[in-house]
């Protein structure tokens, strides 16, 4: 398989043409080299994540943290996508359903709802349902969650790299603990938060 970078690569969230023309670095020709400045924007972002305390729960934040992990890479980094997807709800229903969760989060945390732990899964979970953002949301909400979890006094969650060192069975697993949440059942997905 070629490493040439191009709109719809099958190993990333496809990205349309006109997103595509987002792309700051003018010299990124391959994949490796986009995953490359994309890690190296999202080291930044966490470095400016982790050195302040915010409120989290708010939508400028949320897209604030987005911009921080890729605006170096995509202009388009901290807006909600404008374009319909395989993965997400529709596009014009972004805004409001981030909201609804951002004050569904806060009543759980309020109310103790769940565990702290449970409460940044569920937060994490459905981030991803709505996939705000064109691209980078998992990443995204599992940042999102590893700071609020802890804000609540808990450790980051490692994501599965203690357990799993094959990339494919980290992202099987992964999937897997998604599905099983669509389903109501965030057991997997905290199981392997903290794997």
């Amino acid at each position: 398989m070629t490493d040439r970078f191009f709109p719809g690569h099958p190993a990333a969230t496809p990205i349309s043409i006109g997103e595509a023309d987002g792309l700051i670095p003018a010299h990124i020709a391959y994949r490796s080299e986009l995953n490359a400045a994309e890690e190296e924007n999202i080291l930044r972002g966490q470095d400016w994540a982790l050195a302040r305390r915010r409120d989290l729960l708010t939508e400028a934040y949320v897209k604030e943290l987005h911009r921080r992990m890729l605006g170096d890479v995509w202009r388009w980094a901290g807006k909600f996508r404008t374009s319909e997807r395989n993965l997400g709800i529709p596009f014009f229903e972004i805004p409001v359903a981030v909201r609804l969760l951002l004050a569904d989060a806060q009543a759980w945390l309020e109310y103790k709802t769940y565990s702290p732990d449970e409460i940044a899964v569920r937060l994490h979970h459905r981030l991803v349902q709505i996939h705000p953002f064109p691209n980078g949301n998992g990443r995204h909400s599992r940042l999102l969650s590893d700071l609020l979890v802890m804000q609540l006094g808990r450790p980051r969650f490692t994501w599965g790299s203690v357990q799993l060192r094959d990339p494919g069975e980290l992202r099987r697993t992964y999937i897997a603990a998604l599905r099983a949440a669509d389903e109501h059942d965030a057991g997997p997905l905290i199981e392997f938060a903290r794997s």
